[in-house]
């Protein structure tokens, strides 16, 4: 097993979370930190006593977490948006491609086909699959070797939520050239992988996962390529200038990324999204990133110590957080039965095992990790 860098988790970061010590399902949900689960609480108990200020009170929340999302992303806030998750952002690119052909991969996870099919439907831009090379994996060969004159949009996932493959968002603007946008759905690795988001058109991330700022939070970040291209199908009331004017005509869609939003979110939502923001911000994603490595290459020399075969990639530049494996001859079933004796939280699929460790996973959990695949001998 690789010599641990800290028993512990990431010092400054870990302090803030109290989850299981042996939970390793980030990649499905990441529970909140006591910051997030305190900024909830005081939204909910300030507009449980409600007055002339409380609703504008509350409202200041999304600014904020409006501005710490486009920190991270690269970007400014006249070009970030907040959303209730990554559906949500892939619809309305989606319905925002007027025609054309947009090439997503096989085995992406669903929310990521089925925006461009109900698209469509409708008469917007039509999907055709990408292919992924024989490893798998989705790379600027796979996406050269599939453009034709009519391919308008790529969409693709940062990290693939069933190996933890990091695609080379880089390479993939490269091969696709300045004429077509690159769609990212980011929520397997924004906030925990140091990638270079702004090679992207459009990026979408929900909050429940990596950013543990729970359900209902997310956003995307939009270029001037992207807010030129896409029309704003979805895009509501709150989408346009001067929306607190109530006046029965059609207002111009907001200059920016803003045209994007259908109606008001939750003030307390947004302020949970805004808290789990600021915290990574505070650390840093390079930190977290490097911790969640250590973690990831321990699990990975866990797995293969105990006959496991990893379908995760090896080289530590081509994974994110996600660790992925099947044992021969060992049902999946069997292995998470084994997991839950030792009180792990993986996820489980029909022919392989997921696990994802965070900043704040300690060192037990890999030896919880051995000591059940152990026991399966």
């Amino acid at each position: 097993m690789t010599a641990p860098h800290s028993t512990g988790g990431l010092p400054g970061y870990a302090e803030h979370f109290e989850e299981p010590e042996g939970y390793l399902d980030f990649a499905r949900y990441g529970p909140p930190s006591r910051d997030v689960l305190a900024a909830t609480a005081r939204a909910l108990e300030r507009s449980a006593h409600a007055d002339q200020d409380t609703v504008n009170d509350l409202m200041r929340a999304e600014p904020r977490a409006r501005e710490a999302a486009a920190r991270l992303a690269g970007t400014d806030a006249a070009h970030t948006v907040l959303l209730p998750n990554t559906s949500t952002g892939l619809f309305h690119a989606a319905f925002g491609l007027p025609g054309g052909t947009v090439l997503v991969p096989a085995g992406e996870f669903p929310s990521n086909h089925y925006p461009w099919r109900r698209g469509a439907a409708l008469g917007r831009a039509v999907p055709r699959t990408l292919t992924p090379d024989e490893r798998g994996r989705i790379t600027a060969d796979t996406v050269r070797a599939a453009l034709t004159d009519d391919v308008v949009a790529v969409s693709v996932s940062a990290v693939d939520f069933r190996t933890g493959y990091r695609a080379d968002l880089a390479a993939l603007r490269e091969a696709i050239g300045p004429d077509r946008l690159l769609i990212v759905d980011a929520i397997q690795g924004f906030g925990v992988a140091d990638l270079p988001w702004q090679a992207a058109d459009v990026v979408v991330s929900g909050g429940q996962k990596w950013l543990r700022a729970s359900w209902a939070t997310g956003f995307a970040a939009l270029s001037d390529r992207a807010l030129e291209r896409l029309e704003p199908v979805l895009g509501g009331w709150t989408g346009v200038t001067d929306s607190g004017v109530f006046d029965d005509v059609e207002h111009p869609v907001a200059p920016g990324a803003q045209r994007w939003s259908t109606t008001n979110l939750s003030p307390v939502t947004a302020a949970a999204l805004a808290t789990a923001l600021e915290l990574v911000e505070s650390v840093g994603v390079p930190a977290i990133e490097a911790h969640i490595a250590v973690r990831t290459a321990q699990l990975i020399d866990t797995v293969r110590s105990c006959g496991g075969e990893l379908l995760s990639p090896a080289a530590p530049a081509e994974r994110a957080g996600i660790v992925s494996f099947r044992i021969p001859g060992t049902d999946p079933q069997r292995i998470a039965k084994a997991l839950h004796t030792y009180e792990v939280v993986p996820s489980v699929r029909a022919d392989s095992v997921r696990l994802s460790a965070h900043a704040s996973t300690r060192l037990a959990a890999v030896e919880r990790v051995q000591a059940a695949l152990m026991s399966l001998r």
